[in-house]
């Protein structure tokens, strides 16, 4: 099991770095930039229906887009990406021609668009779509079998786009601000998506499910799971009321489920108790059981760690801590925080996503096993992180930054709440957060200048380095019998982050700059350096 898991980091690793070095395209700016072709109009609602054959590996359907005109224009563009083939697109029964740039499809609007009307339009598509090779970080469609040999398939797709699977608008700084979804699957087969489910058809030869979100979600949280599921259900009073909890899982799997899913109300208690409110109580929370690891579907969280804690059985961190929680279980939930509450709106700051939510698994250990085994989890991590480019990755392109922004992000959010001081400070920042960018779409820029103003601090060159540069602080320091002089090297300018230190357990704050400087401390031979504040001390000897 170790060797799977070290394969599968390794293969996500190297797709992303390999990624950074290929050269930007025309698809990669219609994909990832917000073009004209888009930014006229607001989308208010999705209403997709899809049909999934999985003996042909085949899908067909519709999506509905409503849409609010922002500015007087006629073209629109539309994206869904091969094989899949958008076979017609109507406006009030008329057919509507269109043309094709790659993914990015541009439909001439026959109708005049007027400022505050609303309009809808819907797309038709067909065929066989991308199959997942390695699902969730090489998305698509899993199209799988359970060990009783019913199909068992599944949409992953972030980063790669939901126009993989479903024509829409393929840009996250719109999010729909709700969302029908209509999943026709043989009989005899259960579909799960998003939100809650309104109704169930039964069909000649199949069955339709009728899910409805009513808050709004981003593209590639919408997703469909198809299986021979059996359901179960509970309840849990949060801080909003009654929240309801719907399990979907394998037939042979219930009885697994109902004991390791026992851990979902300890995250909620945790998460709720740090972030806020469950952003999603009206359309309820549910785990899915699917063919692949697991992922952060709004409402709908994914879920295949084989029913065992740890990261498929593995402790991330070393510390032991790791195999006290199912990993996806409290990191996939954390998401629903920070990813489809607080969701980005360039996947360059996809960090706002996993280094918060990565920062989760840590809170979850702080409030259920106490502060001590969270510095030790979160410590731990930090071997994985390879400092080998910048968290930010390339804006208007679709191309995120380093796999870093998961454990270096939760350490910087470590590193953030020392220097504070104050927990329940640091605890009104993070459910502030998700108050104040409530089912909102937000940059980086934004999230820094919250964290600056509500800690306080100038955070200017903390994030710079932190997350713009590959560098860490390195603190360079030699010690006397009654002294200790210091300096930061490897720093971006103006980066001066105090560093805490003891002395035979007693606490000393040191404020170290680019320049040397000499403090007057007895006993100094003895000094250690406080782990948890993200730098690396290096003694230089005479």
């Amino acid at each position: 099991m170790k060797s799977t898991i070290a394969i599968t980091l390794c293969l996500m690793f190297f797709l992303t770095a390999n990624a950074q070095n290929q050269p930007f395209t025309q698809q990669d700016t219609l994909r990832g930039s917000i073009t004209p072709e888009r930014v006229w109009w607001d989308l208010l609602f999705y209403d997709l229906d899809v049909e999934v054959k999985p003996e042909e590996k085949y899908i067909s359907g519709t999506n509905t887009i409503r849409y609010r005109v922002l500015e007087e224009k006629q073209l629109m563009q539309i994206d869904l990406q091969s094989p899949l083939e958008i076979t017609g697109v109507s406006q009030k029964g008329k057919a509507l021609s269109f043309t094709r740039k790659g993914f990015a499809h541009f439909i001439e609007l026959e109708e005049k668009q007027k400022i505050g009307d609303i309009g809808e339009l819907i797309i038709s598509y067909a065929g066989k779509p991308k199959e997942a090779e390695n699902a969730p970080w090489d998305g698509g469609f899993s199209w799988k079998t359970d060990d009783n040999g019913h199909p068992f398939v599944a949409t992953s797709c972030q980063g790669l786009g939901a126009s993989i699977w479903w024509p829409n608008k393929d840009h996250m700084y719109d999010e729909v601000d709700s969302m029908a979804i209509r999943v026709t699957v043989p009989k005899n087969l259960v579909a799960v998506a998003n939100g809650r489910l309104k109704k169930i058809t039964e069909n000649s030869e199949t069955t339709s499910f009728d899910w409805y979100v009513s808050n709004p979600i981003n593209n590639y949280g919408v997703n469909v799971n198809v299986g021979d599921y059996v359901h179960f259900e509970d309840t849990y009073q949060g801080e909003k009321g009654v929240l309801d909890l719907s399990y979907y899982v394998l037939r042979d799997n219930l009885e697994k489920a109902k004991k390791q899913f026992e851990q979902v109300p300890l995250m909620l208690n945790a998460f709720e108790h740090w972030f806020g409110p469950y952003p999603f109580y009206e359309d309820s929370f549910k785990l899915v059981e699917v063919p692949y690891l697991g992922m952060e579907h709004q409402s709908s969280v994914t879920y295949g760690n084989g029913y065992q804690n740890g990261y498929l059985g593995v402790d991330l961190s070393g510390s032991g801590w790791g195999l006290k929680f199912d990993f996806i279980i409290i990191h996939e939930a954390g998401h629903e925080w920070f990813a489809n509450n607080i969701t980005y709106k360039d996947i360059a700051d996809m960090w706002i996503h996993e280094g918060f939510t990565a920062y989760s698994e840590n809170l979850y250990l702080d409030y259920n096993y106490g502060e001590q085994a969270a510095k030790e989890y979160v410590l731990g991590t930090r071997r994985r992180i390879r400092n080998d480019r910048p968290i930010i990755g390339t804006y208007g392109v679709n191309k995120a930054g380093s796999s870093d922004m998961y454990y270096k992000g939760a350490n910087i959010l470590h590193t953030l709440r020392q220097l504070l001081e104050d927990d329940e400070k640091w605890r009104n920042i993070l459910r502030g957060l998700n108050k104040e960018f409530y089912h909102q779409t937000v940059t980086t820029q934004q999230v820094e200048n919250y964290l600056s103003e509500k800690t306080g601090i100038d955070l200017t060159a903390f994030f710079e380095q932190y997350l713009r540069t590959a560098m860490i602080p390195v603190l360079e320091y030699r010690v006397s019998e009654d002294s200790v002089t210091y300096r930061y090297t490897n720093i971006v300018s103006d980066f001066d982050m105090p560093v805490r230190v003891f002395i035979e357990e007693k606490e000393h704050w040191l404020f170290p700059e680019k320049n040397w400087k000499t403090e007057q401390l007895e006993k100094a031979e003895s000094l250690v350096f406080d782990k948890n504040i993200y730098v690396q001390p290096l003694e230089v000897v005479e």
